[in-house]
């Protein structure tokens, strides 16, 4: 049984490099082959790398001649305990009785020279060998299914550390792919945040021109209004200033003259109206 939990545990199988293909006439090997294990997950490995079998020469074809792996379950048998292969072996030069007339002869040999001596104890082996028939009939199913059971629950307790590590590892995994999805969406925040700050800016450029505009437009004012101003005050004075000297350039003679004709006019105005 233990042996059998052996090697259907993980941590201490180590499969051979074998090839499918084998070759019947040459002699040098089908393919070539670095003679190295492939270590099964689980099994340390040194730097992370099979490590070469020390029992393996230069020379060794492992392809023609593989490294033999035990079976993890039994072979079938017949009777109990004869191997099936070797019914197989005769069924291809004998036929279908040459094993049971091989074991009729054998039998009949050591009794004829009285190698198996039969003697009063004899029916004890016959009752033993029933006694066990019987109890693998009954029990044997039973039982096999009992230990086969209890070497899966040792596996199970043996590997759920390591399982336990590696479904750690697989969630972290998905994690992290979820974690990279998720960054790719910093692509599109980073550019809204751009176009978010070229508006701002934007703004505030379009905002400032208006203020300069506006500045500039205050001051433009202000200077036409004084313009308007000092023409304004100019004219005033020039007609100021004018009238002055008009009126200090006239005598009282003169203004005598220019009211009489004054008075003619507007009564010449008066008779045409």
């Amino acid at each position: 049984m233990l042996s059998r939990l052996a090697l259907r545990s993980e941590l201490f199988r180590v499969a051979p490099l074998c090839a499918s293909a084998v070759r019947t006439t040459q002699t040098k090997p089908a393919v070539t082959s670095t003679n190295e294990s492939i270590i099964v997950p689980g099994f340390p490995k040194p730097n992370g790398l099979p490590q070469p079998n020390p029992f393996d020469g230069p020379e060794r074809d492992l392809v023609n001649f593989p490294r033999m792996v035990r079976l993890e379950e039994p072979a079938k048998t017949r009777y109990l305990f004869v191997p099936e292969e070797w019914f197989e072996v005769f069924y291809k030069k004998t036929g279908v009785t040459g094993p049971y007339v091989l074991a009729a002869g054998i039998t009949t040999y050591v009794l004829s020279k009285e190698i198996w001596v039969v003697e009063h104890e004899f029916p004890y082996v016959l009752a033993t060998i029933g006694l066990f028939y019987v109890g693998w009939k009954k029990f044997g199913a039973s039982l096999a299914d009992f230990l086969d059971k209890e070497i899966d629950e040792y596996e199970a307790s043996c590997n759920a550390s390591r399982k336990g590590e590696i479904d750690g590892l697989t969630e972290s995994i998905e994690n992290q792919k979820t974690e990279v999805w998720r960054t790719e969406a910093q692509k599109h925040v980073i550019q809204a945040k751009r176009e978010n700050v070229a508006i701002q800016l934007e703004a505030i450029y379009r905002e400032r021109a208006l203020q300069a505009y506006n500045q500039v437009k205050r001051r433009l004012d202000y200077q036409l209004d004084l313009a308007n101003l000092t023409r304004t005050v100019q004219q005033r004075h020039m007609v100021n200033w004018i009238i002055e000297n008009v009126l200090k350039s006239l005598t009282n003679e003169q203004e005598k003259q220019s009211f009489k004709k004054c008075m003619v006019d507007l009564q010449a105005l008066a008779a045409k109206a």
